[in-house]
């Protein structure tokens, strides 16, 4: 069912147009991505979807009484209020509602008149109708369910709001939405504020929803997990992408080479025509050459495509260092409770380690005893041979805030640096023009964070040490980095919560809890998530042995046990599951070329269908890959 519509909005300030002649659809079910480089109006357009902004023309509709929320960045909360109670507010219609039938129910039990009897049973029964559908009857199961999947704990129910740090109020302001439960959720940033636990609960939430849902997300492993459709903007457009962030991602190359195909051939074709009219425009063949001019005349161009580019960074070359960088044996360390214990791992030249845990599970002090700034409690840290460590902050305090640009990057031994050379090195990491020139206080998150990691390059540093480097980067950025990083001949050890970029980049995995143990693991989070779901593994992975969760798919691996894994599925020949997943992948790229039709959006129920297919066509795509990888392994 159609939800909202909206079309031809602008929006534009001092600076220019953000946006012009905007226009697109939401139907109830659809979960869409909405991603585009910073600065280009995403939140702008939310807040004029959920009506707190209004555009400079055209308009925005909500269809069949549709309520369309915005999950606000500020929160503001009745003072003196519990945390239970300011959560379960959400509800106050439903509650009004329950209200109102009992109210009913006694007025029928002393009615005596037959009309007005007949009158008290209709409402009695709308009103038993609209609780059931949107389960009235369990509120306060509920609301425990939501604020428990988001992190709170129930001693914490009864606290007043004002208690709470900024980020559990914001926490607070999600649970409020997804209880309040609006056709139309406009999400900005939903896992801002969550640790990895609560974003997967609220991913797995957000699925079994059936509202509809615009999402704002820099997190790609989040958009992969939840949205069946990306809208992409840029240049004042949005362009629509049917499936994940990782079709998208492929889609958009794609469609920009068929499209850019497309431009060249119609210019060509153009510029032949041209030349045959400069020819003959005066011989005999004049009339030929109007004729082909009035064609070229009545001729719709085809508009050069545009594709949003990323920054081209890369490392360059640095200074060989010894075969082994780290050597880390029984490491521990303690504060008023301890944070890990008995942490024992090699990182070799080339290898890049990732660090990942809860806030306050002692990934920052880890990162310091790794680089020397603190001791630990027990155990040691050996730097190896000729290892130098250049380190990227999140606070980004490496820049002098009150320095140009180009001086703040300027390595130590000014005589072998030039300025075209420095301005070189920024335009690597995408700054260039009258920004090298700005000082660093005036630059955004995102160019710091760049400028930032240009400094790295300046200092000729072999092993970079990042501290959650894709907190300002925007999608385009993050996959640049991601690739310098894959590329560059030292070594990296990257703190993160970026599930996407651990994957997608590091080759040894920690993984701290904050009570105790820490879990060592040979490859990048999917190999975590594999350990963390195995079937005889308990419910949380700070309960299982260290070196169960060290065993890596991969063998090569040093010092890893084989472990015979227990067969989950029924015996199948890989070459029988290999021909049922190709069957798959073919019935995915047809249903993705049916979500791509506009066709498809003028009835509710076919897309509905078409998206539900879709859905279970991923899942048992899902479900055929891990059986293949266990006929692998064990057959």
């Amino acid at each position: 069912m159609l939800l909202l519509s909206c079309c031809q909005l602008s929006r534009g300030f001092d600076a220019g147009p953000l946006f012009e002649d905007l226009g697109f659809e939401l139907y109830s079910g659809q979960r869409v991505g909405l991603v585009g480089p910073n600065g280009v109006g995403k939140t702008t357009l939310m807040r004029i979807l959920a009506g707190i902004d209004r555009p400079d023309t055209g308009e925005v509709r909500l269809h069949a009484g549709a309520r369309a929320s915005l999950l606000q960045q500020q929160p503001e909360f009745a003072r003196g209020r519990t945390l239970f109670d300011e959560a379960r507010s959400a509800l106050d219609e439903l509650i009004r509602a329950h209200d109102d039938m009992i109210r009913t129910a006694e007025a029928l039990a002393h009615a005596t008149d037959l009309s007005e009897k007949k009158s008290l049973v209709t409402r009695y029964d709308r009103l038993n109708e609209m609780l059931r559908h949107h389960d009235a009857y369990n509120v306060d199961h509920r609301v425990e369910h939501v604020l428990d999947g988001l992190g709170f704990r129930p001693e914490e129910y009864d606290r007043p709001v004002e208690t709470f740090s900024g980020g559990q109020q914001n926490r607070l302001m999600l649970a409020k939405l997804l209880l309040s439960a609006p056709d139309v959720m406009l999400l900005d940033e939903p896992s801002n504020h969550l640790d990895i636990d609560g974003t997967r609960w609220l991913e797995d939430y957000l699925i079994k929803q059936p509202e509809a849902m615009l999402i704002v997300s820099h997190d790609r492993f989040f958009l992969d997990k939840v949205v069946t459709k990306i809208f992409e903007m840029n240049a004042g457009r949005i362009v629509g992408y049917p499936g994940n962030y990782n079709a998208y991602w492929r889609l958009r190359q794609e469609r920009y080479e068929q499209q850019l195909k497309t431009w060249q051939a119609q210019k060509e074709y153009i510029e032949k025509q041209e030349e045959y009219i400069r020819r003959v425009h005066y011989g005999q063949l004049h009339k030929q050459a109007q004729s082909r001019q009035k064609a070229l005349d009545r001729l719709e161009l085809v508009e050069r495509p545009r594709l949003i580019e990323s920054p081209r960074m890369h490392f360059g070359a640095v200074r060989r260092s010894g075969d082994v960088v780290l050597q880390v044996d029984d490491l521990a360390k303690a504060y008023d409770k301890p944070l890990f214990d008995g942490l024992s791992f090699s990182l070799k030249r080339g290898g890049r380690l990732g660090i990942m845990g809860p806030n306050g599970s002692g990934k920052t002090t880890l990162l310091r005893i790794l680089l020397g700034e603190e001791e630990p409690d027990k155990g040691k840290a050996q730097r190896g041979h000729l290892v130098e460590f250049g380190y990227y902050d999140q606070q980004l305090a490496s820049l002098p805030s009150d320095k140009p640009l180009i001086r703040a990057i300027w390595p130590f031994d000014e005589a072998e640096a030039t300025e075209q050379a420095m301005r070189d090195l920024l335009g690597r990491f995408g700054l260039v023009g009258a920004q090298v020139y700005q000082t660093v206080g005036n630059l955004s998150g995102g160019e710091r964070s760049r400028a930032a990691l240009a400094r790295l390059v300046a200092l000729g540093v072999n092993v970079l040490v990042l501290d959650e480097p894709t907190n300002h980067l925007d999608l385009w950025a993050c996959d640049a980095l991601e690739q310098a990083l894959l590329d560059f001949e030292g070594s990296a050890i990257v703190v993160s919560h970026d599930r996407y970029f651990l994957n997608r980049v590091v080759d040894l995995l920690v993984v701290l809890e904050g009570d105790g143990p820490a879990h060592v693991i040979y490859g990048n989070y999917d190999t975590y998530e594999r350990m963390r779901l195995l079937p005889d593994a308990d419910a949380k992975p700070a309960k299982r042995a260290p070196a169960a969760l060290a065993i890596a798919a991969d063998e090569k691996a040093a010092g890893a046990a084989k472990v015979k894994r227990k067969r989950r599925f029924p015996f199948r020949k890989v070459e029988d599951l290999e021909a049922d997943i190709a069957v798959e992948e073919t019935r995915i790229r047809e249903l993705e070329k049916t979500l791509a039709s506009s066709e498809l959006y003028r009835n509710g129920d076919k897309v509905k269908e078409t998206m539900k297919d879709f859905e279970e066509a991923k899942g048992a795509l899902a479900d055929l890959y891990e059986r293949w990888e266990e006929a692998v392994e064990l057959n």
